[in-house]
């Protein structure tokens, strides 16, 4: 389940503490067993601080990792701090919702080549692996135009490096994106 934050500025809150407190509040009331795995999208820079972080890692919640115009690529969130906050990883490909929605309003094709930004991702989860994480890629149709296209090409730079990636989870119809799990098992 992931857990949406939008963007909102800091005068919400007067700092990061108190955004932090309430979360804390809000994570004991989690279930702590079953199949349940949760994750927690920022959609603000600045709460992406180590005391978030760590507040994700003693519940092992996950930070969402995403592609948005204006949150850290890939790359700068590892060279910062360890994103990684649960024992599997999240990733988001959202893209920019205004900007693709000026060029088109039919979920149908590529209309946006994101191979330069795949590639980076490819890295960036070909590390994650290595950790031996699960790995959800979800990929919206705001990302390039069409979020199954968008998880078939990302799927093909994978295995172009060797990497391995599942389809191992039954998926309803999917109309807006498409998901999968890189565990790297063979399922």
């Amino acid at each position: 389940m992931v857990f949406q934050f939008p963007y909102f500025n800091s005068s919400v809150f007067d700092n990061d503490a108190q955004f932090v407190g309430r979360l804390k509040a809000f994570f004991l009331r989690l279930p702590k067993v079953g199949p349940y795995r949760f994750a927690v999208e920022i959609r603000n820079n600045f709460w992406l601080k180590p005391r978030l972080l760590d507040l994700l890692r003693e519940n092992n919640v996950a930070l969402v990792l995403q592609d948005q115009s204006w949150m850290p690529r890939p790359e700068e969130l590892f060279e910062k701090r360890d994103p990684i906050t649960a024992d599997f990883a999240y990733v988001r490909l959202l893209g920019d919702r205004k900007g693709i929605e000026q060029l088109t309003q039919v979920w149908n094709k590529t209309i946006i080549d994101r191979t330069v930004e795949l590639q980076s991702w490819v890295t960036v989860c070909e590390k994650i692996q290595k950790r031996g994480l699960i790995q959800y890629i979800y990929a919206n149709n705001h990302f390039s135009g069409f979020g199954p296209a968008t998880v078939n090409y990302f799927r093909s730079l994978c295995k172009a490096k060797g990497i391995d990636t599942p389809l191992n989870v039954q998926l309803p119809k999917i109309i807006e994106g498409a998901l999968f799990d890189m565990s790297g098992s063979s399922n």
